[in-house]
């Protein structure tokens, strides 16, 4: 609830009674408008002062200012295009509808007729001959000067920062965009959009704590999923061969600038593809959005130019922490001097960690965040990545990539594990980690091993962070500025 006195609120509520009380109906089912805003700033914008076009037009919106000049009045009405102005003068409308109107609320939704003119002073308007009280608010807008400035209001009462910030709605407007252009290319190349369970019986596909619920017909305990990922490979290994999934997956972990408990991912599998393919896509993806939206391969994101000219960088982990740490890093380093190291560098480590953790430990701390043009770093540990290829003459290594922009991690993607065994022991390995301590280590899931005992052809598959990815499209620096809703600490209602 906004923080307004309550009073005003008792004052609007009295204006709804006499309305009521006057026959009128406060709450009306239907308007037939016939333009949007911007539609008659597009024919008429370039219109010259005092020019009266004798067209008429029937518009609708929120009453967003009210002037009141004697016998003649402005207002400026709102609808999702933009702003126009109204005239309201008392011989037009007569005298008691006149001052009717004129009893109006900032924030009532109000429908118009009226002839479309520019003011002297070439301020495009609708001089208005009739019009409907449509929807009576109750409470009103935020302060006209300040706007709505409180993050916590604008997250918890998103509608009010549609209504009063247009970068806002501009935002939401380009994450639609990027969904549909994302959908677009991925249709073009001969994927498929398919649906999969977000009800999981073991969750599966990221290292990540799930949320846990119950099935009462079933009674067993179920899962929301942390990723689609197991169930699209299976998809694969039915002949599908290119399948997308833009879905919303959910995972139990901490609430930041970078993390959100529900969010959307798009993933994506090509069969006969590997992690080299999955680089083209994704450049391919982004770089489709990025043109489309911003009408160049360079960007600013929080005051940093993002160049997204073809081809990215890609560096290997190892080598990342190198450049930007200056430590020398190997695999021939024994364990011991590993987590030394990490120690030294304050670098937490979960339980039972061997030296690939260790060494994805001290990347994610201390590199990871200073990586700021698109870059693929690759050749991931073994350890920290159990549904990628082994990298060949390289067995501690993976062939996976993580694309990181601005410090995140935007997309993350591999060459697919095809092995049934390999896979088996890779399940057993990460339910040593869990018996250890780790929260987030992958389940065993002896359905998925079966599906890929019917074999797996050679595939690539990425996942990318939509929500992130629209962050860096928008200049948005919260994931909680480019999500409509999102979860919040709850709040007590205030009445």
């Amino acid at each position: 609830m906004t923080d307004e006195p309550n009073d005003l609120r008792v004052h609007r509520l009295q204006k709804l009674s006499d309305i009521r009380a006057s026959g009128v109906d406060p709450y009306k089912s239907k308007f037939d408008r016939d333009r949007l805003v911007a539609e008659i700033d597009a024919s008429y914008g370039a219109i010259e002062p005092e020019v009266h076009t004798a067209d008429v037009v029937s518009i609708a919106g929120r009453l967003m200012a009210l002037r009141r000049h004697g016998k003649a009045s402005f207002a400026e009405l709102q609808d999702k295009t933009g702003r126009v102005q109204l005239y309201l003068t008392a011989d037009a409308l007569g005298e008691e509808a006149y001052d009717t109107f004129l009893s109006y609320d900032i924030g009532d939704i109000v429908g118009v007729t009226g002839e479309v003119f520019k003011t002297k002073r070439g301020q495009l308007s609708v001089a208005v001959a009739s019009y409907e009280l449509l929807t009576k608010s109750l409470r009103p807008m935020p302060e006209k000067w300040h706007g709505l400035k409180d993050v916590e209001t604008r997250y918890r009462q998103r509608y009010l920062d549609l209504i009063m910030n247009p970068d806002v709605k501009e935002t939401f407007i380009k994450k639609t965009r990027t969904i549909a252009i994302l959908r677009r290319i991925l249709d073009e190349q001969g994927f498929l959009e398919v649906e999969t369970p977000m009800l999981h019986p073991i969750p599966g596909g990221a290292a990540a704590k799930p949320f846990i619920t119950h099935h009462n017909a079933l009674d067993t305990d179920l899962y929301l999923r942390i990723a689609p990922e197991l169930y699209l490979k299976r998809l694969i290994v039915g002949g599908l061969e290119r399948v997308y999934e833009i879905n919303k997956s959910f995972r139990n972990e901490g609430i930041s600038v970078k993390h959100n408990p529900e969010f959307m991912m798009l993933e994506a599998y090509q069969a006969y593809a590997d992690y080299q393919d999955m680089m083209e896509l994704v450049e391919t993806l982004i770089n489709g959005v990025i043109e489309e939206l911003a009408g160049s391969t360079k960007i600013t994101y929080q005051e940093t130019e993002l160049d997204f000219t073809r081809p990215w960088r890609r560096l290997s982990m190892i080598d990342a922490v190198k450049e930007y740490t200056g430590q020398d890093l190997s695999f021939d380093m024994s364990l011991d001097d590993l987590k030394a190291l990490a120690a030294e560098m304050r670098v937490d480590l979960k339980p039972n960690s061997g030296k690939g953790a260790v060494i994805t430990e001290i990347y994610e701390k201390h590199v990871e965040h200073l990586i700021v043009q698109p870059t693929f770093v690759f050749d991931y540990p073994l350890e920290t990545s159990p549904l990628a290829r082994k990298k060949p003459g390289n067995p501690e290594l993976t062939e996976r990539f993580e694309l990181i922009i601005a410090g995140r991690e935007v997309a993350n993607a591999f060459s697919e594990l095809t092995d049934p065994q390999d896979q088996h022991a890779r399940f057993e390995a990460q339910q040593a980690n869990k018996a250890a301590g780790d929260e987030e280590a992958h389940e065993l899931d002896e359905d998925y091993v079966m599906a890929l005992e019917h074999g797996l052809p050679p595939t690539g598959g990425i996942g990318i962070g939509v929500d992130r990815l629209v962050m860096i499209v928008t200049d948005s620096a919260s994931i909680r500025d480019v999500i409509l809703f999102p979860q919040l600490k709850t709040k007590p209602s205030e009445e």
